[in-house]
């Protein structure tokens, strides 16, 4: 396609793939498209066989990383290691309860600190942290870092740039969308409110067109409800360059997500997809679940900040609940897009139905005009 982004990477379709999965990033890339690996659940070591093993498998095509680096955050440093001390105990009790109640089963004794540990080492949600990260990444033949939360340090850009690396951040409204620019970014990714994981409060429909005027001539991805061509045909309509896709790789067969969360994921409708603090500490779109519901019910306790309410769930709820697999509270952050999964499908072959939509959608378009 003849295209800003497409000529920017010397790829074929400006489909962006943002995942945690490596055998999602590595496909998307292979199809034409450009893989972008999530790298907040992961630590250092974990990192480095992720990004070893995209390297051999990406056939030389280009990918990215993403990383969390927010302007406001509570960085609680080695205390997040010991939640009895780092979080209110009002709060912890809170989750515990709720779990217990569930009859979800504590984790074992001996093991308990230890899994604690291991599981939050792997969440990168500071600047401080996602540097570390980031330092690791630039020992492999990355393309492009996108930060999904804040505008990115000048540091972090000048330092790609001389790599010959490019930088994009989202953007949930124009101003965002404007600092990101000022700072050096190579694009923007427009964010709309239908988006899993972290959004803002605008629809794409508005919001598209107003962050592609705002930051004119710089490309703009439009992310937020695309799972199909016509979402693509869309967004170009409205002054993208191309698309960012996350939740429909989620149903891929090639997907990280366990079974039991995929018939979750098939089952769903749009509005299961809820936006809430309760996950991470900050707007987060997630699929409900028995967690979600208690933070909505009358008398809940306010969600902690970022990233405190992140390893409170991580710490108390998400590690116990995914040990015995119980489904009411088992989720994962996807977008409005959930009520369109039916049934798993490998990742080339949604590539390749986003671009026959989207061909289709193009050439009824041109006939109306005859």
């Amino acid at each position: 396609m003849k295209n800003p982004l497409c000529e920017m990477f010397g790829i074929d379709i400006p489909v962006f793939a943002f995942s945690h999965c490596r055998d999602v990033v590595a496909a998307v890339s292979k199809a034409g498209g450009m893989g972008v690996l999530g790298m907040a659940r992961m630590g250092p070591e974990r990192l480095r066989e992720e990004l070893r093993w995209i390297d051999e498998h990406v056939d030389r095509k280009p990918y990215g990383i993403d990383v969390l680096m927010p302007t406001t955050y509570s960085d609680a440093g080695d205390l997040k290691y010991d939640i009895d001390k780092l979080l209110p105990p009002e709060h912890v009790a809170f989750v515990r309860d709720m779990i217990d109640a569930a009859g979800v089963p504590p984790l074992p004794p001996a093991e308990k600190d230890e899994i604690i540990r291991t599981l939050l080492s792997e969440l990168s949600f500071t600047p401080r942290e996602s540097m570390e990260m980031i330092e690791i990444a630039l020992e492999h033949p990355i393309k492009l870092i996108v930060n999904a939360l804040g505008s990115p340090p000048p540091e972090l850009v000048e330092k790609a740039h001389a790599k010959d690396i490019r930088v994009a951040a989202l953007a949930g409204k124009a101003k965002h969308a404007i600092k990101h620019k000022e700072r050096g970014c190579d694009f923007v990714i427009a964010v709309g409110n239908e988006a899993g994981g972290h959004t803002g409060p605008i629809s794409s429909m508005v919001l598209w067109p107003n962050i592609a005027d705002a930051v004119a001539p710089m490309p703009v991805l439009g992310a937020g409800g695309v799972s199909r061509g016509r979402h693509l045909s869309a967004a170009m309509a409205l002054g993208c360059a191309g698309v960012w896709c996350g939740s429909i790789w989620l149903k891929t067969v090639e997907s990280e997500v366990m079974p039991e969360i995929k018939e979750r994921l098939f089952a769903a409708e749009a509005d299961d997809a809820v936006l809430t603090r309760a996950v991470t500490g900050k707007p987060c779109r997630t699929l409900r679940n028995a967690f979600t519901d208690a933070y909505d019910q009358p008398g809940a306790l306010e969600p902690l900040p970022a990233p405190l309410q992140n390893i409170l769930w991580w710490a108390e709820g998400r590690t116990r609940v995914e040990r015995v697999r119980k489904a009411e509270f088992l989720t994962y952050p996807v977008g409005q897009v959930v009520g369109n999964m039916s049934e798993p499908t490998a990742v080339k072959q949604v590539v390749y139905d986003i671009m026959d939509e989207f061909l289709e959608t193009q050439s009824r378009l041109a006939d109306m005009l005859e």
